[in-house]
């Protein structure tokens, strides 16, 4: 059975290659990039529902583990991001509705932008979702934890308290360095429409990797 080490090299080395195929598939065809490689119900799409759901059991074990250690408060919230991450899975493929072939409601029929059974794409009093609850926000946390925590856990004492008492996963500055390289190919894939699909997946690689071998391991299981 492969090492925790071993596993998080090849959740690594599974992001290169996915940034590498993406970004030749792009300059190669940009049309069959959108309409076939990161189309929906695509490889992409379905890999980053698989890697999300791992990373919820990731968390869920985690919780397991903590809660053996009498640390009821962060194994209770480390159970809840699991949940999360669960929650992510779902909604990432609307819950399988497409898989297995079901109709939506009446309610997401009316209130949904895509007449999908998910909630992201739920239109409120002209409102989308995505952009508001799951857009900017939600971007600037993801960024704060990936690059700005990394670098502050070793150097603040608050902080490390803070993420070791809340079992709080802490990303390395090889999740820090992958997170910031990705981001710079997304960009150089300029209008692509169908690159954040792409950004999706990297994202539950780079999670996978993360809670499953952080800084403070020792704390969060």
């Amino acid at each position: 059975m492969p090492s925790v080490f071993q596993i998080d090299r090849a959740l690594l080395a599974a992001i290169a290659l996915v940034l590498a195929v993406s970004y030749a598939v792009h300059l190669w065809d940009p049309i069959y990039f959108s309409a076939v490689y990161a189309f929906e119900d695509g490889l992409v799409e379905y890999g980053t529902a698989l890697f999300l759901l791992v990373a919820s059991g990731v968390l869920v074990s985690n919780a397991l583990s903590l809660r053996g250690k009498a640390m009821t408060l962060a194994a209770l919230l480390t159970a809840i991001y699991g949940l999360l991450f669960f929650f992510g899975a779902g909604e990432e493929v609307s819950w399988g509705q497409r898989i297995f072939g079901w109709e939506s409601s009446e309610f997401f029929q009316e209130n949904n932008k895509q007449m999908e059974t998910n909630f992201h794409n739920l239109v409120v009093g002209g409102t989308h979702l995505t952009k508001t609850i799951f857009g900017s926000g939600l971007t600037a946390v993801i960024l704060l934890y990936l690059i700005a925590l990394p670098l502050l856990y070793p150097r603040v004492g608050l902080i490390r308290r803070l993420a070791d008492r809340l079992a709080v996963p802490v990303p390395g500055l090889r999740h820090t360095l992958f997170a910031v390289g990705a981001s710079l190919v997304i960009v150089l894939m300029g209008d692509q429409n169908r690159k954040w699909e792409v950004y999706e997946l990297i994202f539950s690689l780079l999670m996978v990797s993360i809670f499953l071998l952080p800084q403070n391991r020792d704390k969060t299981r």
